[in-house]
């Protein structure tokens, strides 16, 4: 299968094939861009003579390719590419990267991500003395790993317009709010058209590697640019890599105009309402256990309603950042003033949706399933910073850090859950993330790996208003991975469940077993539309 877009039979057989048309299917047959058939390989006989290509699975699984639908493309192929001090151990160590990095980059703009302070032994972040050595008089911005505050050098600083007099400026330690998006806007603005393209490249073809066949690219006025957004779209148009599809984060009536001239499928994404749990500004109800104050509140209820009511008049998909409990709340109130207006009919056939959405209990899980909101989720959270000694229990506490990432409640309820990595401040790793919900360190809030599975697949193709396709049956697009895996089983929440499962009179498609410790399955090929973009 080549990136040819010439229309060609490809018959691949001998495997596993994960398909509700056939749960013991083994074969499958690809025509152009779509799936032709599914069956058993005794059954695929007649088309072996005429298939263009024949690919012997020698056992491997098939399955619908992943979507991440919430990735920050050039960010993260800056991590992959530049100075990421993700699991850095120490602040001694993460200062000696700096300086590594910035001594052999020499004098420019260094841009790095992932410290996280609550992690290392000294507890505490640099002094911009300190960042100011490391670097070795470089204008560097290092975002934390939550991306909503950032480390900058005096030089970076000396290059961003009226920055001390801007929300969230600290003239020693990490910036947030307004300052840190200036201080990002004035690094990434010093990237060259070569340097974001690398970038862009570097994630799109890890993201093939891992079987990921489609990106949804939360961009904005302050995330990136349009000429960043524009530029990704055009990259990967081009068929050698994943499709992406582009949200635009900016707030009605001019996000409205911006999302339509850019071609994104809504004015959504990261619109922000507040911040994050670890940079402490999320918006919570209730003060930090650990800090005074009950972080940041961007947007009000009215700007909410507003923003849903263009939107959904407009024909867009509105969405918004929310992590916090009382950000929550101003979406919730927002949308659902928004119905009043236009009607609750019109709002949910939208499908507007919330990214993040942590602290919901559940009144407000209710309301998402009322409103019709997908809630676009990342897994991954709860595996880095949750459980009774992580970083969600210092902010908040045993009991409210209990409560975050409830996915068992969601479903439960009804709400469409999609699945992403908020790459760069998680790294793109599709089964880990489908690993992190069903085994979330909060029991209740535990998926079985068939429903985190289908979230990480169909799930974001729903939340673009695609039903048909993320599943492996006649007619839908073929996009699918193949791989290399151990026995394939059953897993949920309740035993009871995953022994019926694995009985052949359930007709239950197994897939592989993600316990905590063991390997995680490995990619051998990417098949996007038909077309291979990757191969091991």
């Amino acid at each position: 299968m080549s990136a040819s877009t010439t229309r060609r039979t490809v018959l691949l057989r001998g495997g596993s094939v994960y398909s509700p048309a056939d749960p013991f299917a083994t074969a499958m047959l690809v025509e152009g861009e779509h799936i032709a058939w599914v069956g058993s390989d005794g059954a695929a006989e007649p088309y072996v003579a005429t298939a263009d290509e024949v690919i012997e699975l020698d056992g491997a699984l098939v399955t619908p390719a992943f979507v991440d639908a919430h990735v920050h493309t050039t960010s993260a192929g800056l991590a992959l590419t530049g100075l990421d001090l993700t699991g850095c151990p120490s602040l001694a160590e993460a200062l000696a990267a700096v300086a590594a990095f910035a001594g052999a980059a020499g004098p420019g703009m260094v841009i790095g991500h992932g410290w996280d302070e609550t992690k290392w032994p000294e507890g505490r972040p640099p002094t911009l003395a300190e960042l100011d050595a490391a670097a070795g008089g470089a204008a560097l911005y290092l975002s934390r790993t939550d991306v909503h505050s950032a480390l900058a050098s005096t030089p970076l600083r000396e290059l961003t317009e009226g920055l001390a007099g801007r929300a969230g400026y600290e003239a020693e330690g990490p910036l947030s709010r307004d300052a840190h998006h200036a201080v990002r806007r004035a690094a990434l603005a010093h990237l060259t058209a070569d340097q974001r393209r690398a970038a862009q490249q570097a994630a799109l073809t890890r993201a093939a590697s891992l079987g990921i066949g489609a990106l949804h690219e939360c961009a904005g006025p302050d995330i990136s640019s349009e000429q960043d957004f524009t530029e990704l779209l055009a990259l990967a148009a081009a068929g050698t890599g994943p499709e992406v599809f582009g949200y635009w984060g900016e707030l009605a009536p001019a996000g409205v105009e911006t999302a339509r001239r850019l071609g994104a499928l809504g004015a959504a994404g990261d619109l922000f309402v507040d911040g994050a749990l670890g940079s402490h500004t999320a918006c919570l109800h209730a003060p930090y256990t650990d800090a005074e104050h009950t972080g940041a509140a961007y947007l009000t209820a009215r700007q909410v309603a507003d923003h849903v009511v263009a939107c959904t008049e407009a024909g867009l998909q509105a969405g918004f950042h929310a992590i916090g409990d009382a950000a929550l709340t101003t979406v919730l109130d927002g949308v659902r003033a928004a119905a009043d207006r236009v009607g609750l009919d019109r709002v949910r056939a939208r499908r507007h949706r919330i990214e993040h959405a942590e602290a919901l209990d559940e009144k407000a899980v209710a309301a998402f399933a009322e409103l019709g909101l997908t809630a676009s989720v990342q897994p991954a959270f709860d595996a880095a910073w949750g459980g009774p000694d992580g970083m969600y229990a210092q902010r908040l506490g045993a009991e409210r850090a209990a409560g975050l990432n409830p996915f068992a409640g969601l479903l439960r309820a009804g709400v469409p859950l999609a699945f992403g990595s908020d790459a760069p401040v998680t790294q793109l790793d599709p089964w880990g993330t489908v690993r992190a919900a069903a085994f979330h360190q909060t029991l209740e809030h535990r998926i079985s790996v068939r429903a985190a599975f289908t979230a990480h697949t169909r799930g974001g193709w729903r939340a673009i208003g695609r039903d048909q396709d993320g599943v492996l049956v006649p007619g839908a697009v073929a996009s699918f991975a193949v791989w290399a895996a151990a026995d394939l089983v059953v897993q949920a929440p309740d035993s009871r469940v995953a022994g019926w499962s694995t009985d052949p009179r359930s007709g239950t498609p197994g897939l592989p077993d993600l316990t905590p410790g063991e390997p995680l399955p490995t990619c051998l090929r990417t098949v996007v539309r038909g077309r291979t973009v990757f191969t091991a």
